[in-house]
């Protein structure tokens, strides 16, 4: 169980509220209007942003004050967060180890990390060199060689087409239920949130709400993620 208990936030003239539970192995959807927090909440629990008050648990255990890389989560970003100078595989065995120094053993796992989202015969190239749902294929590669129990999604497929970020979120779905893992995503785009077919925590004025079941909740939205959505 994922828990933010009386988690608050505050940033100059922002401040953001948060008590709410996520199952382990659940897939949780955070929409809201802009600038509402989304990314804020996703950060404090990464560790990137500190929390002002409250405590975030996980499995019971308080993660608040771990630092960033011992946390119990892996994170993709919108932009995939590739290393330009590094060859893909490179990219990728960052997962494992910051100084690339890979034994025979890890070299396979990143072989095989590689061909399980469909970028086999590419460890050699550089981000360049990729499409932006190749670019995306590597970060969800290196998701699966940090081996950690929570996946976190800062809108990470938004500057793909329709058809392509469709396939980038069924593929990250898939990797998700074959290995247990908990999901967070950030998106602007109901959807998204429709596909990946779980529940949706609302962030709007102010306050991060317990998640709800997804369908139910697009199907008849509050008025605040109305206007949002200009419907």
């Amino acid at each position: 169980m994922l828990t933010f208990e009386n988690v608050e936030i505050v940033q100059g003239d922002f401040a953001l509220k948060a008590a709410l539970s996520v199952p382990a192995g659940a897939k949780v959807s955070v929409i809201g209007p802009s600038g509402a927090g989304k990314s804020t909440l996703l950060s404090a629990l990464a560790g990137f942003v500190p929390i002002t008050a409250g405590r975030i648990l996980w499995q019971g255990r308080d993660i608040s004050n771990v630092v960033p890389a011992e946390r119990p989560l892996a994170m993709v970003f919108q932009d995939s967060n590739l290393f330009p100078h590094l060859t893909v595989a490179q990219n990728v065995g960052l997962g494992l180890k910051p100084s690339l120094k890979l034994s025979a053993r890890e070299t396979d796992r990143v072989r095989d990390a590689l061909a399980r989202v469909g970028l086999s015969g590419m460890g050699a190239r550089k981000p360049a060199a990729l499409s932006g749902g190749q670019q995306s294929r590597v970060a969800l590669a290196r998701v699966l060689l940090r081996d950690k129990p929570i996946m976190v999604l800062d809108e990470p497929f938004a500057a793909l087409g329709p058809a392509l970020r469709a396939e980038m979120l069924a593929l990250m779905d898939e990797i998700a239920r074959e290995r247990g893992l908990t999901v967070l995503m950030v998106t602007h785009d109901p959807k998204d949130a429709r596909q990946l077919d779980g529940s949706t925590t609302l962030v709007a004025d102010g306050i991060a709400h317990a998640p709800v079941p997804t369908g139910p909740f697009l199907d008849a939205p509050p008025d605040v993620l109305r206007d949002y959505l200009g419907g």
